[in-house]
């Protein structure tokens, strides 16, 4: 049988997958991480920078100031015009309030971007303060500065008057934005290129995986000195050399395991090869012996007609112990021919004397190719099973199905209790652990499985729905293995 190549599907979300993503991952939060930190490192520098100057050219103006009070509309209006044509790094627009009284250099006497935040603390602080707005997306840098009056004896004493100064940031928020653009556009190429490293990252990981899979579903195939080769130094390169450690005992265990079996299987083929003749020459004698029986003694009649019994039990448990070998040693062979399903059945039990003891649902006509004999041997096993643990009436249906031949055996019995079923099959296995003996040889059912697996067949176990065994061989029609051909 040719068997077909197995196709290889890829998880959507396998090993490779995993690593690649974790990996650029890694990528992405270190260049995220690295462009946020760049980003507001020198925002704040561009912010800064334009800020400090800002701030240190209006409070030097403001401090050089020389205003008496009260204070003058006028004059303090030229004034305003003065420190706003000296403004820095950008134009200002100066603001004044003098109690009531607001002033600028600008259009409006007021600003609406000056908040009472920073009034406060201009009144408050000696040296002034400062603040950055953003009103109708426009940002603004606002300052504030108290304007302190000189009395005669020298000192400086506040006047109530405070000049801001509102200056636009638009050319420094253009740079901020691109650095923030910069920051992005660095940051996603840098992830495309991570691909590669992470592509090859996931192969080297890979290849060993694969290899170690490779390995391992060739060695569940049979093939047990495949071995993995090592790279490198590395938990892969332990994980191939232990791999191939257990590989190594696994093949030394299986060898021995089959040099026992090998050797169990010659002696049991040797013994029974030795047993026979003797056996054939004691049925001789207990069939003198059985003829004889009736005018014997009744004990010593008692006693040859169990002799007799238990040779041909004995008998019979050399040649099933001989059929198990040839189908272990793959000697067993198939000869198969065209024949009457039903008159074979028939056949089978008629031989045996079975024919008042056993119901038959026969469909006439089906023709089927199989050996006769291993068929027989089938039929002759499961029947007789059925008779001897089970209770009649024992019934042998046939029908046809998907091109095969299936044959049930039912008898009127308990039926198998659910632990004994999964070793039905078993060699010498007893259903009742108490029972040392059985009429059988105990591999009546182990042979019966063979010769169907023989025909590419199947047969089961289990119980009828009103009670009761009922076994099922499903053999095909046309046959299975040619014959002489034993399935691996």
């Amino acid at each position: 049988m040719t068997a077909r190549p197995r196709l290889r599907r890829i998880a959507p979300f396998g090993l490779r997958t995993r690593l690649v993503l974790a990996f650029l991952l890694v990528a992405f939060v270190s260049a995220g991480t690295t462009a946020a930190l760049t980003y507001r490192e020198a925002r704040s520098a561009v912010l800064a920078s334009a800020q400090d100057t800002a701030v240190v050219s209006f409070r030097e103006q403001v401090e050089g100031l020389g205003t008496g009070l009260p204070v003058d509309p006028q004059p303090l209006r030229e004034l305003l015009f003065n420190i706003a044509s000296k403004s820095k790094p950008h134009p200002w627009v100066v603001f004044a309030e003098y109690g009531s009284l607001r002033i600028s250099s600008g259009q409006n006497p007021t600003s609406t971007v000056i908040t009472p935040e920073l009034r406060r603390a201009a009144l408050t602080s000696a040296h002034g303060s400062f603040q950055r707005v953003v009103s109708d997306g426009t940002p603004y840098l606002t300052i504030g500065m108290p304007v302190t009056a000189r009395t005669g004896e020298g000192t400086s004493l506040p006047s109530g008057l405070v000049l801001f100064a509102v200056m636009r940031m638009t050319d420094e928020q253009a740079n901020v934005d691109a650095l923030l653009t910069a920051a992005r556009d660095g940051a996603l190429p840098g992830l495309a290129v991570a691909l590669v490293p992470a592509l090859l990252a996931a192969r080297s990981v890979l290849r060993p995986v694969r290899e170690l899979r490779g390995a391992a579903r060739s060695m569940g195939s049979g093939r047990l000195d495949t071995r993995i080769k090592v790279r490198g130094r590395d938990e892969l390169a332990d994980l191939a050399r232990t791999f191939n450690e257990s590989a190594g005992e696994l093949e030394r265990s299986v060898d021995e395991l089959q040099q026992a079996e090998a050797r169990a299987r010659r002696f049991a083929s040797d013994v029974s090869h030795e047993l026979r003749t003797p056996l054939a020459g004691m049925l001789a004698v207990t069939e003198v012996l059985d003829e004889d029986a009736a005018g014997l003694d009744p004990d010593t009649a008692r006693a040859v007609r169990l002799i007799s019994a238990e040779t041909g039990k004995l008998a019979d448990l050399v040649e099933d112990l001989m059929e198990i070998s040839r189908f272990d040693a793959r000697a067993a062979e198939l000869n198969t021919d065209e024949v009457d399903a039903a008159e074979t059945v028939h056949k089978t039990l008629h031989n045996r004397h079975w024919d008042g003891r056993v119901h038959t649902e026969l469909p006439e006509g089906v023709r089927v190719r199989l050996d006769p004999r291993r068929f027989d041997v089938v039929v002759a096993n499961l029947v007789g099973n059925a008779l001897r643990h089970g209770a009649e009436p024992v019934t042998v249906s046939m029908s046809v199905s998907e091109d095969m031949l299936v044959t049930e055996v039912a008898d009127s019995g308990p039926g198998i209790r659910p632990d004994v079923l999964p070793h039905i099959f078993d060699r010498f296995y007893k259903a009742d652990a108490a029972r040392t003996r059985s009429a059988g040889s105990g591999l009546g059912l182990a042979i019966t499985l063979e010769n169907v697996r023989l025909h590419g067949g199947t047969v089961r176990a289990g119980n009828g729905p009103h009670g009761g065994a009922v076994f099922t061989v499903a053999i095909p029609l046309r046959g299975g293995p040619e014959a002489g051909e034993v399935p691996a």
